[in-house]
């Protein structure tokens, strides 16, 4: 009797600083989009799983947001959300933004993960960019290294080698989510993500870092459209002012990009309504960000 095909699946910890390129390798990886991404660092701000099922494995990738430190509870809260993803994975990829090259966090979060014995890749990121070929490769990532790749995500350029390198590291045993699964992420909380990457998007530099959003309503009880409702959280009246913007245009327009996007999600049309909530100390308050899925 013939044996079993082996099967391998893996938890894989997608680690890095802020606009290391994290988000964009998971989308890549997977092939369609998941996590948020824009130019603004410190965009993520939850574990997000992607599962990419492939011809006898199934990855499990964390996307985590970027390791920095921080005193505001909202960034502690990221932190202890990368270290335990840190934690609880068979392999981590360590993420190097080859324009900036080799930095303080990566020494730091590489002697983390050889202390712990987790194995690691280090990956560097942004292959494709002009000032990418200035940085020093392979950097000298420490005992627990297994291994250096360079990829582009956006054109794809040495992904297959990563991924290669991943299913051959990871353990065997049989797949922990359906076949046609991406993630276990509700489409609440996408809705909200896309909301939140529209106002980034929209905003300027500052604000979007003391801004929330929450869905308050989500409604798929007609097989013809969506209906949303979700609030804008800010901290200050000015803030809101901003968001606001004169005769509703900002919020307008993050509602209409949102909706777009959340429609993509969903597979069919989508009614948005965002309203502006003024929350003052949303981001300092552990049990609030809890409520947001923030830790």
């Amino acid at each position: 009797m013939p044996e079993a095909a082996t099967h391998r699946t893996g938890v894989i910890a997608i680690l890095g600083p802020p606009n290391a390129g994290k988000s964009t390798l998971l989308n890549a990886l997977l092939g369609e989009k998941l996590a948020i991404v824009t130019a603004k660092p410190q965009t993520t701000r939850s574990d997000i799983l992607g599962i990419l099922n492939l011809e006898g494995a199934q990855i499990l990738l964390h996307d985590t947001p970027g390791r920095h430190a921080s005193k505001r509870a909202l960034n502690r809260a990221l932190n202890e959300l990368v270290d335990e993803a840190a934690a609880d994975c068979d392999l981590a990829l360590v993420l190097v933004d080859l324009t900036r090259g080799w930095e303080t966090e990566h020494a730091e979060l590489c002697a983390a993960l050889a202390e712990r014995g987790t194995p690691f890749l280090v990956v560097g990121t942004k292959l494709d960019r002009p000032r990418a070929g200035q940085a020093a490769w392979p950097p000298d990532a420490g005992p627990g290294a297994a291994s250096a790749l360079r990829v582009a995500a956006r054109t794809g350029e040495g992904l297959a080698a990563l991924l290669d390198e991943v299913v051959r590291r990871v353990p065997e045993g049989p797949p922990l989510y359906p076949g046609d699964a991406i993630t276990d992420r509700s489409l609440r909380f996408l809705a909200a993500e896309l909301v939140r990457e529209a106002a980034f998007e929209e905003l300027a530099q500052e604000l979007p870092y003391a801004l929330a959003v929450e869905v308050v309503e989500f409604d798929e009880s007609r097989p013809d459209l969506v209906l949303i409702r979700a609030d804008l959280l800010v901290e200050h009246a000015s803030q809101k002012q901003i968001v606001v913007g004169a005769g509703g245009a900002v919020i307008k327009r993050i509602g209409i990009r949102a909706r777009r996007e959340i429609e993509r999600v969903v597979g069919s049309k989508v009614h948005l309504a965002l309203w502006v909530k003024l929350e003052p100390k949303w981001s300092r308050r552990p049990k609030r960000l809890k409520s947001l899925g923030y830790s």
